[in-house]
């Protein structure tokens, strides 16, 4: 790598006191390209990356057998003239539920204001940053897709170009077939603490299990888009324990929270981003292709024409890959001073 990697410990006042007791203060890797310690004058644009379900800010840098971690594709794009240089910061939204979606929710904490806020606040005071919105891309894939969506959405004019990889979008594609699917270990740990307890307990004595990410993944989302005080872990799924039956009032609050929904209502929010890049793969295993799909529709009937849309032969997992995509595309268009 001729760039380097620093990893910043970064206080997010927006994260003080969240529901389940998470750290404030957040390991950040950064990278900075080659020549920025010895170039001291030299401002450079900012890349803030967001990581999907399960990840972290330090999960970034994990070593890619045979390949190389986004950091280090970063570099290369950078050190072989395929991009110009720019700073990457790579932000931390790991909780006790393994993610947030990047969103201000009552059950896990204040999130989207952690990002545009805390982390912009923090990243102009601390690197020598272009700072404006111009000159600032956010980007995310899986659920950091969705949190660069819903991120753009209230504040474009802190993040004025957006990558979306394989965003979660079509709730009733990606999330419902799941939900029947959780209720089963639920129930016969005899409830969402119970279960949760005795997940907490065997991940950090032996493993998860295989059936255990469905479960966390839709305890998450519920504390996510249906948080509820005084219930179990402060959250509602949107299904009854005992008969499965889907529970409509609470299953519209997630609706609420669908791209396919909220984007039509402010699309003229994204018409003032000055460049959006979105894909997803056509083997995505969680089937957002076709609520991605209905995204790009609204967005084109809406009149966003800064607008790249991409699919691939691909899958949901093990596709950072295609971040070299939206990093070419979004990159060049940063303003530099």
């Amino acid at each position: 790598m001729k760039g380097s990697v620093q990893v910043f410990q970064v206080f997010a006042g927006s994260l003080e006191g969240n529901p389940l007791g998470d750290s404030s203060t957040r390991p950040t890797p950064v990278y900075l390209p080659p020549g920025y310690a010895e170039n001291t004058a030299e401002r450079y644009p900012v890349v803030y990356f967001l990581h999907g379900f399960s990840g972290s800010g330090m999960s970034w840098l994990n070593t890619s057998p045979f390949t190389r971690n986004v950091p280090e594709r970063l570099d290369a794009l950078i050190s072989g003239g395929a991009i110009p240089p720019c700073l990457g910061v790579f932000i931390d939204g790991w909780s006790a539920l393994g993610g947030s979606q990047w969103m201000n929710s009552e059950g896990i904490g204040q999130y989207r204001n952690y990002v545009a806020r805390d982390m912009v606040m923090w990243a102009d005071r601390t690197l020598r940053t272009v700072a404006k919105g111009g000159a600032r891309a956010l980007v995310g894939k899986s659920s950091g897709g969705y949190g660069a969506l819903v991120i753009s959405r209230f504040h474009p004019e802190i993040f004025q170009h957006i990558g979306v990889h394989s965003g979660d979008s079509g709730f009733e594609y990606c999330y419902l077939h799941e939900l029947p699917v959780a209720l089963g270990p639920i129930t016969r740990a005899g409830g969402i603490e119970p279960w949760f307890r005795d997940f907490k307990e065997r991940a950090v004595a032996t493993k998860m299990r295989g059936e255990d990410h469905t479960v966390i993944n839709m305890l998450a989302m519920s504390a996510a888009y249906s948080p509820k005080k005084g219930e179990p872990l402060g959250l509602e799924l949107p299904v009854d324990l005992q008969t499965g039956r889907l529970k409509i009032e609470t299953w519209n609050r997630w609706l609420v929270h669908d791209p396919v929904r909220f984007v039509p209502k402010h699309v003229d929010v994204y018409r003032k981003l000055k460049s959006l890049f979105i894909d997803c793969g056509t083997k995505d295993e969680f089937n957002l292709r076709w609520g991605t799909r209905i995204v790009i529709e609204e967005l084109k009937q809406g009149g966003v024409e800064q607008l790249t849309h991409e699919e691939f032969d691909d899958g949901h997992m093990n596709v950072n890959y295609r971040l070299e995509r939206s990093l070419h595309h979004l990159v060049p268009r940063l303003e530099r001073s």
